[in-house]
């Protein structure tokens, strides 16, 4: 008889749990970028990232834990020991890492390999029959977006078919089937998880409620605006010249030449009309 792991797909089972323990951890990530912001630290550049990525570590191994205990006691009837959540999670890295890598240079290469092509392709159909400018950015767009984004979708499959055989490997070694039905699996998992003192497990997450939210306001910055040293802001003409008498003296005698030139010519205007001798109608 087959073990219950080997009969899911693997790319399944894989994005299954991944997917799972994403949205398991999810919220708790945010809780620390959002006291990495209070703090004025960016969580998504520099030490922020780095404390970031650090302190998102024990919650992937949580969630991935709790998710993979969660998918093999409902779905395969399997009871699984031990630290789950670690034997999955670095497995999990080392692939990650490894088909992250091969993916970049080999999504980097079609990418470039296929412009290059699409650039030839429209100057030798562009010589029989010119495209407009519109179409031509279009099509170059299609012939090498599409085999791109295919080749990034087959590393992704093979990702996930990786780290699916990996979990079914682990089951296999680390599971035993338990021979209670449904029902019974579901009540055993809900008294792992619902603690015996239901009160002592409310006031704790009310204390690191309580907890969290002082942190918060306590590591907020102050109402008046810093800004990043990174991003310094922009010269202003703000800031006044000193007015020199001298220079405000030229150009008042300027102004008074141009109007004393516009009276002059005005007035030999007026004399020309006056010079001028009355016409007679009759």
């Amino acid at each position: 008889m087959s073990h219950p792991a080997t009969t899911i797909s693997s790319v399944k089972l894989a994005w299954a749990l991944s997917w799972a323990a994403f949205w398991t951890g999810f919220p708790f990530k945010m809780i620390v970028a959002l006291l990495l912001l209070a703090a004025q630290i960016h969580p998504w550049e520099g030490a922020g990232l780095i404390a970031l990525l650090a302190l998102s570590v024990p919650i992937d191994i949580w969630a991935l834990g709790l998710t993979a205990r969660t998918f093999f006691l409902e779905r395969m009837g399997i009871e699984v020991r031990g630290p789950v959540g670690i034997g999955l999670w670095w497995q999990g890295a080392v692939l990650g890492v490894v088909t992250l890598g091969v993916a970049y240079y080999a999504v980097g290469a079609t990418a470039a390999v296929c412009q290059k092509a699409t650039a030839a392709t429209l100057e030798l159909v562009n010589k029989v029959i010119p495209i407009p400018v519109a179409e031509q950015i279009t099509i170059e767009l299609l012939m090498w977006a599409v085999p791109t984004t295919i080749v990034a979708i087959i590393f992704l499959l093979i990702g996930l078919k990786l780290f699916g055989w990996r979990i079914k490997r682990f089951a296999v070694a680390s599971g035993q089937t338990s021979p209670a039905g449904l029902q019974e699996r579901v009540r055993e998992w809900d008294d792992w998880r619902v603690p015996a003192d239901s009160i002592l497990m409310l006031v704790s997450f009310t204390a690191v409620a309580v907890l969290l939210t002082v942190a918060f306001w306590v590591l907020l910055p102050v109402t008046t605006t810093h800004r990043h040293p990174d991003y310094p802001p922009p010269p202003t003409d703000a800031v006044k010249k000193k007015v020199k008498p001298e220079e405000l003296l030229k150009k008042t005698d300027a102004s008074l030449a141009k109007a004393e030139a516009v009276l002059e010519l005005l007035e030999k205007e007026k004399a020309k009309e006056k010079k001028k001798p009355a016409g007679t109608g009759k």
